[in-house]
């Protein structure tokens, strides 16, 4: 049988979680220079980059390796 350590999983699903996310960070980031320079509202902008952010916190809840595999960004 075998048995998953489901510790290392979750820190294989933040790293995960982190590298596809990074590209997405990138953009919201010139997005927000942007609005910034344009005088443009950024709060949606702040919102998505913060749920980007808090995402890998949703793996530490997580108790099956199934719940981990389903998340996605």
């Amino acid at each position: 049988m075998i048995e998953i350590n489901l510790d290392k999983a979750i820190d294989i699903t933040k790293e995960r979680l982190r590298r596809e996310r990074a590209p997405l960070l990138a953009k919201l980031d010139i997005q927000s220079q942007r609005n910034l320079e344009s005088g443009k509202d950024n709060s949606e902008v702040i919102a998505e980059k913060q749920r980007l952010r808090d995402i890998t916190k949703l793996a530490e809840g997580c108790s099956t390796p199934e719940e981990l595999a389903a998340l996605t960004i």
